[in-house]
C-alpha cells in the first residue's frame, strides 16, 4: 500500500515538466497522506492544477457515511468491477511526485520507512477521482493512486508500488480520446535502475511532521528493528 509520498519540487519545476500553467495554492509537501489537500491533473482539466483530497473525506464533511474512502486502488480490479472502469474512462488523473514512502516489516511489530526517487525530479502516479456533496450541498472531490505488483527494488521492501509515468506515457493517460485498451498497455513494470533508496526517519510515520528533513537518510534498523540518531 502507498500511504505517503512527497511533491516538493518549485512551480517553474512543475510547470516545465508537466506543461501546466501557474498553480496558484501549492505547496510542497514532504509528507504527503491520506485526508490532505494535494494538487493532481485531471484528464479533463490537463491544462493546470486541481486540488482533491487524497482518499479520505476532509475532516468537515457531514456525512460520516464518506468518511473512509479508498486511498489505493489495484489495477487488478480494474477489469473485474465496472465502476472502476467508468472511472478509468471518465474519472482519471495524474498525481505529481519527487518519490515516495514504503514501510519494511522487521519483526512482528516494527516498520522501517524508505523513500524512493526517481533518476529523474518529478514523476507522476496514475490515479482516478470521485466528487461528492455533503448534507448541505458543499462539494469536494477525493482521489485514489493506482497500485501494482512491486518490483525490484520496491518488492524488498513491499509487495505494492505506485503505477508511475514518464512523459509519453502521461500525455496518452491525459487524452480524453485514449481507448481502454490503450490506458491499461499504460501500466507495466518499471526498469529496475528507474528507483533508488533510501532508510528515512519514523518521524515520517505522523502526517502532522511535514519537513524538508524527512527525506534525509537514517541509520538502517538493526535486526531487532531498532532506529537511533533520528532528530
Amino acid at each position: 500500500m502507498t500511504e505517503r509520498y512527497a511533491i516538493h519540487s518549485n512551480l517553474n519545476q512543475l510547470v516545465a515538466r508537466f506543461g501546466i500553467e501557474e498553480a496558484p495554492g501549492y505547496t510542497p509537501c514532504y509528507n504527503a497522506s491520506p485526508g490532505k489537500l494535494l494538487p493532481v491533473i485531471t484528464h479533463q482539466s490537463p491544462q493546470g492544477f486541481s486540488f482533491f483530497y487524497w482518499g479520505t473525506a476532509p475532516a468537515w464533511i457531514k456525512n460520516k457515511t464518506l468518511a473512509e474512502r479508498i486511498i489505493n486502488t489495484r489495477v487488478e480490479w480494474i477489469q473485474e468491477k465496472p465502476l472502476l472502469r467508468k472511472a478509468l474512462m471518465r474519472y482519471r488523473c495524474l498525481i505529481p511526485a519527487n518519490g515516495f514512502y514504503a514501510w519494511k516489516k522487521i519483526g512482528k511489530k516494527s516498520l522501517v520507512p524508505h523513500l524512493f526517487t526517481p533518476q529523474q525530479a518529478l514523476i507522476s502516479f496514475a490515479g482516478i477521482w470521485e466528487e461528492y456533496d455533503d448534507q448541505d450541498g458543499n462539494s469536494f472531490h477525493t482521489f485514489s493512486v493506482l497500485t501494482m505488483p512491486a518490483t525490484a527494488p520496491v518488492l524488498s521492501v513491499t509487495d505494492r508500488m505506485p503505477v508511475i509515468f514518464n512523459r509519453e506515457q502521461e500525455l496518452i493517460w491525459l487524452n480524453p480520446h485514449a481507448t481502454e485498451l490503450q490506458l491499461l498497455a499504460l501500466i507495466k513494470p518499471l526498469d529496475e535502475n528507474a528507483l533508488t533508496s533510501h532508510v528515512v526517519s519514523p518521524a515520517v510515520f505522523s502526517p502532522d511532521v511535514d519537513k524538508p528533513s524527512l527525506l534525509l537518510p537514517a541509520p538502517p534498523a538493526d535486526q531487532f528493528g531498532n532506529l537511533t540518531l533520528f532528530d
